[in-house]
């Protein structure tokens, strides 16, 4: 495993992030093909033997389900020093003031109820799950300062936004003298590239980490075309992410893999860490041999012109997930 340290902290995370919206199952509004937590085993089990020490989980996961079983998987499987617990909030809870969005109230408590859910007494890497126009982003920097200054939050980032509105955050953290924004996870893979046109930039000239999430578009890029895979027949938020249209990308991918005998899943993924801004991607494991294509893809190396081949069918698009 390699490892880095996020700019401007003091964070050492492994090159790849374990996501975990794919534990919990079970839970109030879990995913279809979550994994119950006998099932999640061996995939924590892998990580910890890989070196895997960023672990990316979210409030709304599983109702809650994913950070209890994350929790249970850090004591059992590890260290909590040997860790870095990352989650979100932002995304509807309960439709209570404190349920959604953030506003101080959601902030205090949503981070209360993660603390609670993971079984820890603070979170390395809290994140804004998305931008929330309601509320004065005054108020969520001053929210974030006090969760940052009562040691509940050692970090701060956000997740999936435009990047005018980062910049709004960055900016209004500035004034605040609060905590900066050191991350920004957001969705970036070889059939999504737009965020290369404003995003990546803005983030190499503030240094700031790009965490990304989707970096095999729901396991597109890890089959050839047409033979899907659980998550990407189940889950209906990546059908309105992908089309036919990225067929000549799904193909670009198989015929570098199989030029180089490696499973398409660590072509793909190589792909997405050349990109100097980016941290890790956060891979969605749902089996241990997924963690070990990613570990592959670190020692993977495209060429120059493997790289140009892979991005040569790509088409303008809109951007999604924000």
């Amino acid at each position: 495993m390699e490892y880095l340290e996020l700019p401007g902290t003091d964070l050492e995370v492994s090159r790849i992030a374990l996501g975990c919206m794919g534990f919990g199952g079970g839970g109030g509004g879990h995913n279809p093909w979550a994994l119950d937590e006998e099932a999640a085993a061996p995939v924590f089990r892998r990580a910890v033997e890989l070196g895997i020490t960023l672990w990316d989980t979210a409030n709304v996961y599983g109702g809650g389900a994913s950070e209890e079983l994350v929790g249970r998987a850090v004591r059992r499987y590890t260290r909590r020093e040997d860790v870095v617990l990352a989650t979100k909030a932002g995304l509807p809870m309960h439709d209570g003031p404190g349920g959604s969005g953030l506003s101080r109230r959601a902030v205090l408590e949503q981070v209360d109820g993660s603390l609670a859910r993971l079984g820890t007494d603070h979170i390395d890497l809290f994140q804004l799950h998305r931008f929330d126009p309601a509320t004065p982003v005054e108020e969520t920097v001053a929210a974030l300062c006090e969760v940052v200054e009562a040691g509940k939050v050692r970090y701060v980032g956000v997740s999936s936004m435009w990047a005018w509105r980062f910049a709004k955050l960055r900016h209004a953290a500035a004034l605040a003298g609060g905590p900066q924004f050191v991350s920004m996870q957001h969705q970036y893979s070889l059939v999504q590239r737009e965020e290369e046109r404003e995003m990546f930039p803005f983030l190499a000239d503030q240094g700031v980490a790009g965490l990304v999430w989707c970096p095999l578009a729901s396991g597109r890029l890890a089959r050839p075309y047409g033979q899907g895979t659980a998550r990407s027949a189940g889950d209906p938020v990546a059908g309105r992410f992908f089309a036919d249209v990225d067929r000549p990308i799904v193909d670009a991918v198989q015929h570098v893999a199989e030029a180089r005998g490696v499973p398409m899943a660590q072509v793909a993924l190589a792909w997405v860490l050349r990109n100097p801004v980016v941290a890790a991607p956060i891979v969605g494991a749902t089996r241990p041999g997924h963690l070990d294509d990613a570990a592959a893809a670190l020692r993977l190396g495209l060429t120059d012109a493997e790289a140009a081949a892979l991005e040569a069918p790509y088409t303008p698009r809109l951007p999604t997930g924000f």
